[in-house]
């Protein structure tokens, strides 16, 4: 049987076909066999993101102690009336008013009073005339003692007279000096500098003796009562620095002025006290005494590893970051982290300095993934 030019044709073209893809496979057997390294492979397909990437960062970041307490009146002083039974006339004051050392803050009723110190004065004044005259008689007794004119008796009697009324001078001076404190007794002053922090006076009402009108924040200074477990109670020194936040959102400062001599049985805490001192704020000045505040306690500071906050992912209760390779491919790493500081977090395990990581993002990437790299803005 003869064969069709065209099979012969097609067979031609297939044997030239096998010789040529031999050809180049021996070339190339024979480059590698030259020592030649291989072309790295290059990742292709379509980026899932568009990435900046960032470093991890050796710094020095402060160690702090949470805790949580009350603001409190660093010494509240209790305002009293000392004058008895008299009617309050003017209340000068407010709760809530600065008020100074000395400062009037309520009167009461003078009439009275000012009577029996009138009354007081002129009793005064005549034992002082009538220890003048005994006085006079004294001396002239005395000097007659001599001349027998007088007996030992009557001269003895002039003596004594003498010595009597200036007592009653005394007893009558003592007198008038009480009425007179007592008129001073009915202008309330305040102690010391401060702020009212509470008011019981009212106009027309007569009170009694040791009954409490105000209570003054001395000096207006205010504390912080913070609650630290005995565990913790170690680490902090009177002097530590702490910053606290109200429930207002006030800010403050202040330093530890003296930590609690016993430990509550029942919560295991003790109490440490922090002078507080406000900070400028959109809430500054609105602490107040018996309101809730957290704060923490400035232990110093420690090295540590941190990356940028959105460089880590959180997935089912875990952290991982997301690492850049050479092939610009993410592998998903698992990491465990610390302190929050200023926008940086801390990683506490294992994770090269030099590891190249997406910079936020993370969270739309998948193990695998390929990315496109650009620098980050500064």
């Amino acid at each position: 049987m003869k064969a069709h030019p065209r099979s012969i044709a097609a067979l031609s073209a297939l044997a030239l076909l096998l010789a040529a893809g031999g050809l180049t496979l021996l070339w190339s057997n024979g480059s590698r066999a030259a020592g030649e390294t291989p072309a790295k492979p290059v990742a292709t397909g379509k980026p899932a993101l568009t990435v900046a990437l960032a470093t991890p960062q050796r710094v020095s970041l402060p160690v702090t102690l949470a805790a949580n307490g009350n603001i409190a009146a660093w010494q509240e002083a209790s305002v009293g009336a000392e004058a008895t039974g008299q009617r309050l006339t003017d209340v000068k004051v407010n709760v809530g008013d600065r008020v100074k050392k000395g400062q009037v803050l309520a009167t009461f009723a003078t009439e009275t009073l000012r009577a029996e110190a009138a009354q007081a004065r002129a009793a005064l004044a005549e034992a002082e005339a009538a220890a003048a005259d005994a006085s006079a008689n004294a001396e002239r007794a005395r000097s007659l003692q001599a001349t027998g004119a007088l007996s030992a008796s009557q001269i003895n009697q002039y003596l004594t007279g003498e010595k009597t009324a200036q007592a009653r001078v005394q007893a009558a001076r003592a007198t008038f000096e009480a009425q007179q404190v007592r008129l001073g007794q009915t202008q309330v002053t305040a102690p010391d500098d401060g702020i009212i922090s509470a008011r019981t006076a009212t106009v027309g009402a007569v009170v009694g003796s040791g009954t409490e009108l105000f209570r003054l924040i001395r000096q207006g200074r205010l504390e912080w009562r913070a609650e630290v477990t005995s565990t913790e109670l170690g680490r902090i020194t009177t002097g530590t620095r702490a910053q606290v936040t109200a429930a207002s959102g006030a800010r403050l400062e202040g330093r530890v002025r003296t930590i609690g001599p016993t430990v509550d049985p029942q919560s295991r805490s003790a109490l440490v006290y922090v002078d507080l001192k406000p900070l400028p704020g959109p809430a500054a000045g609105s602490a107040r005494a018996g309101m809730f505040a957290r704060g923490e306690f400035e232990l110093g500071a420690t090295p540590a590893l941190v990356v940028p906050q959105p460089a880590v992912v959180v997935r089912e209760g875990f952290s991982y970051v997301m690492r850049v390779g050479p092939d610009s491919r993410v592998s998903q790493v698992k990491v465990q982290t610390g302190r929050l500081v200023g926008g940086r977090l801390e990683i506490t395990s294992e994770l090269p300095a030099d590891a190249r990581l997406v910079a936020s993002g993370g969270s739309f990437l998948n193990d695998g993934d390929l990315v496109r790299v650009v620098e980050a803005k500064p």
